[in-house]
């Protein structure tokens, strides 16, 4: 990737953010032999929240790691089908695979802050990673202001050159979300970012995510029905029925698919009927 001119000068804390709009075109994929995805199709529009629902196995955090080209790091993984970005298949040969990490960033189930490195450090441990430079007062100012989008700055503005390992595990998601927000992404993906939080961290993840959504796209996996509810504006679900991969049953408007849904696997899921 080339660092244009403007990353590497001091206003990089100033640039604006811009979601991009984020569309799945006939999506496959396979662990070897296993078929896991077929053919799903799925858009994410621009500076909204898409929540991913469905039981376990049914292809959803797979499909979350095809938008950023994660899959492929697993041995005898393949895929086939489109992840465009405003328009531009990430999978092109001509795209690197750096360009489309920085551009769609990722925050894991677990938290994973480099544990030795200081909370200061870890948020600015992929602009190291990208080759992003700056000088001391634009980095300063980038962790002030990505801290402050995590909802962590008040928490932790005294203890800045402090282990990111030893803050709680909400705390740690929440810096772990500052470090992704440091490289610009335009698209954030997260997987389950809340399941091992306790309420009180869930809730001010959930706080930070609705204050993200209008800077950059943010697609979630979860499996709290009453998440998807309250932080989505849209919603697919995914489901894999007897050895069959997965596909996406129904997806539309949040509202729309809790209330109103049109197909009666949906309905039984959502109301808690089974998964």
């Amino acid at each position: 990737m080339t660092i244009s001119p403007e990353l590497t000068r001091l206003d990089l804390p100033d640039l604006p953010p811009v979601s991009g709009h984020l569309d799945a075109r006939n999506v496959s994929a396979w662990f070897g032999g296993h078929k896991v995805l077929d053919r799903v199709s799925l858009t994410m529009p621009a500076g909204q929240v898409t929540a991913l629902i469905g039981p376990s196995g049914c292809g959803k955090s797979t499909f979350l790691r095809t938008l950023n080209r994660m899959h492929e790091l697993v041995p005898a993984a393949s895929l086939a089908g489109e992840v465009l970005l405003d328009g531009e298949d990430i999978y092109h040969p001509a795209r690197r695979l750096t360009d489309a990490r920085r551009q769609i960033g990722m925050v894991f189930q677990k938290p994973n802050p480099f544990p030795a490195m200081s909370i200061y450090d870890n948020v600015l441990a992929g602009l190291r990673l990208t080759g992003v430079r700056a000088d001391r007062r634009s980095k300063d100012d980038l962790v002030e202001e990505c801290l402050i989008k995590a909802g962590l700055w008040k928490e932790v503005h005294a203890r800045l050159r402090q282990p990111g390992g030893a803050l709680s595990g909400g705390q740690q998601q929440r810096l772990c979300i500052a470090r992704s927000l440091a490289i610009r992404p335009r698209v954030l993906l997260m997987d389950e970012p809340c399941s091992a939080l306790d309420p009180t961290s869930t809730r001010r993840i959930e706080e930070t995510i609705a204050e993200l959504a209008s800077e950059v796209t943010i697609v979630i996996v979860t499996h709290n029905m009453q998440q998807a509810a309250r932080v989505s504006q849209r919603c697919a679900f995914f489901l894999a029925e007897q050895g069959v991969p997965g596909v996406i049953v129904e997806h539309g408007p949040t509202d729309a698919m809790f209330s109103h849904p049109q197909d009666s696997r949906t309905a039984d899921y959502v109301h808690g009927r089974f998964g």
